[in-house]
């Protein structure tokens, strides 16, 4: 059942007190207090749990752990344990909590099983981060159905089933939720050597957007998270000297991005005070390059 829309004309009689500062002296917005208790009330995740599918890979890991600094309990879903156990390290000695989980983003009962044990384990679950992706630098005519298929079942098949999986409950439950899907600045561009992921990407942008306008009006959030050129498993294959000078010739800041100047925009995403009224959209992170012409 769809959310009834009631009480309007005392939201808007609120909403003009608090842009007026009329609203109580309790409110965040009106209320005098110190910068680290507004910032916690605006990005603060404490008692949600965070899924992040991709949680071992370079990108994910950071978003992880500034998810789980923020107050979150993170899984980190993958395949490798031992990679997890190292991501979860740093984690914790920064104060944070998590665990690893085995999953199969290219599997339905793997992530129908992921989902039940974290329920069973975390009590419930607020936010999914879908952030698994592989790569192949094949020229263009030389990639075949299978590599073609492969990489479209895990960057794009992958994430439609995490969102139909994790959706379900959180609609089943009233969950307030955010999903944060991982895209690409190739899915926004044109780039060499990166045909069938791009595609991929393109299409999880689409996607991300479709879902979104359907579980708006549910107060489930669906954006897309794109990050620029940053230093990644899925593109080393890719980025010979060359290259590198051509994507630091097209980006304004000229340099590559650090995984940690994604978690800003995942706690926008991920919080629910913060992000509250973010959804279907794309958030780009990198350093200006969608922005350059020439």
């Amino acid at each position: 059942m769809k959310r009834k829309i009631s009480g309007e004309i005392a939201f808007y009689t609120n909403f003009l007190d608090i842009i007026s500062c009329r609203a109580p002296t309790t409110h965040y917005v009106c209320s005098k207090m110190k910068t680290a208790q507004f910032l916690k009330e605006m990005f603060g995740l404490e008692g949600k749990t965070a899924v992040v599918i991709g949680g071992t890979g370079e990108l994910c890991s950071y978003m992880a752990l500034g998810l789980a600094q923020a107050g979150a309990e993170v899984v980190l879903v993958g395949r490798n344990e031992e990679k997890a156990n190292k991501r979860l390290k740093v984690i914790e000695e920064a104060g944070g909590k998590g665990y690893f989980a085995l999953a199969d983003a290219g599997d339905r009962q793997s992530l129908n099983e992921l989902l039940n044990s974290v329920v069973e384990q975390s009590g419930k679950i607020d936010i999914l981060v879908n952030g698994a992706g592989i790569n192949s630098p094949s020229p263009f005519v030389e990639i075949t159905d299978e590599e073609a298929l492969k990489i479209l079942d895990v960057n794009l098949v992958g994430v439609m089933r995490a969102c139909q999986i994790f959706g379900n409950y959180f609609l089943s439950r009233d969950v307030q939720a955010s999903i944060i899907n991982l895209g690409s600045i190739s899915g926004l561009n044109p780039l060499s050597r990166v045909f069938t992921y791009s595609a991929s990407k393109a299409a999880v942008h689409n996607l991300t957007r479709n879902i979104a306008r359907e579980w708006a009006d549910r107060d489930i959030r669906v954006n897309t998270l794109v990050p620029g050129f940053f230093p990644a498993e899925q593109n080393r294959k890719v980025l010979d000297e060359s290259r590198v000078a051509e994507i630091l010739r097209h980006t304004p800041a000229s340099r590559f991005g650090n995984p940690q100047e994604l978690i800003g925009a995942t706690l926008l995403l991920a919080s629910n005070r913060a992000g509250g009224f973010i959804t279907g959209t794309e958030i780009v992170v990198d350093g200006g390059f969608n922005s350059m012409t020439i």
